[in-house]
């Protein structure tokens, strides 16, 4: 029998060759194979880049900038997924948001896996992320984002989550570092422009740290990735910096009215990049307009908690 080693290279062998295949056959306009290649070539790009970001994180721990690791792994996946797959996120920060409000939390909309890229893109130095506590046990990228500063959370876990909040606000402070958060918990998964209920975590962080809130919004991309219809396409996809939300003088009491002005700031904002990027008309947010009225007349609009 051949030693471990020989197989995983021959498994490794196969997956990068039928990887490059798919990929090249897509380029002859072939659908499925451009969703199938262009998705095990995102899976071998998450694991290379989280293993050069275990050596990276380690050089910027060093140094005093664990959270640093993270900026240099996703500069790493963002070019290779733009190489390999053609597909980029295009950043709008006229107003340099991303590199001058630090401390922050970033807040931004969450669509599918390929989110992963957009934080490639978008993070700036000394920024790290919330993860599910499971993650930290998964090799290589778990090892990279233990390294890197990762806040673990354990949703099932209640009191530890409110701990986990109170350790991130309190490093924010310490370190001068900035946490981006998907406020809506899961991917929508979504074919046209929309948000999910906002949980609370983010916002109550934001406050114990007294640091404002940067919303982050990107543009509907169902016509790049709609794992539904079985689309994985090359393509640019707009992202916009939006203005700081201060919270400084804001106490618990206030986080309702935060998570509701964030959500109606951002879900006008992605209706419009979609719109832009789609090229249509701009037509008035009918559904954060909708959601407006409902608080006028005392509708119930959820919040998450």
């Amino acid at each position: 029998m051949p030693p471990f080693t020989t197989i995983l290279a021959c498994v490794a062998v196969c997956y990068i060759s039928l990887t490059f295949a798919l990929v090249a056959m897509s380029l002859a306009g072939i659908r499925l194979a451009g969703y199938y290649g262009r998705n095990l070539a995102s899976v071998l790009f998450v694991g290379l880049a989280a293993s050069y970001g275990i050596f990276a994180s380690a050089y910027f721990r060093i140094r005093g900038e664990a959270a640093s690791g993270q900026w240099a792994s996703g500069r790493a996946y963002k070019w290779l997924m733009w190489f390999f797959t053609g597909v980029m996120f295009t950043i709008e920060d006229p107003d340099g948001y991303l590199d001058n409000t630090r401390p922050a939390v970033f807040v931004g909309n969450h669509q599918t896996e390929l989110d992963v890229l957009m934080l490639g893109t978008i993070f700036p130095r000394n920024c790290s992320v919330t993860a599910k506590k499971a993650i930290q046990y998964i090799p290589l990228l778990g090892w990279f984002m233990v390294l890197s500063g990762s806040i673990f959370i354990d949703r099932k876990n209640s009191t530890d989550a409110r701990q986990a909040m109170a350790g991130a606000a309190s490093e924010m402070k310490n370190k001068n570092q900035s946490v981006y958060i998907f406020p809506e918990g899961t991917r929508s998964y979504s074919k046209e422009p929309m948000l999910k209920s906002f949980k609370k975590g983010a916002f109550h962080l934001a406050i114990q740290g007294g640091v404002p809130i940067v919303p982050v919004v990107v543009a509907n991309y169902s016509h790049v990735l709609y794992k539904q219809g079985r689309i994985f396409k090359a393509g640019k996809i707009p992202c916009k910096v939006l203005e700081p939300i201060p919270t400084k003088g804001l106490t618990a009491d206030d986080v309702d009215d935060l998570v509701r002005k964030t959500r109606d700031i951002m879900l006008d904002e992605i209706i419009a990049l979609t719109a832009q990027a789609r090229g249509e008309r701009m037509a008035v947010p009918a559904v954060a307009a909708t959601e407006a009225v409902a608080r006028a007349t005392g509708a119930e609009v959820k919040v998450g908690i």
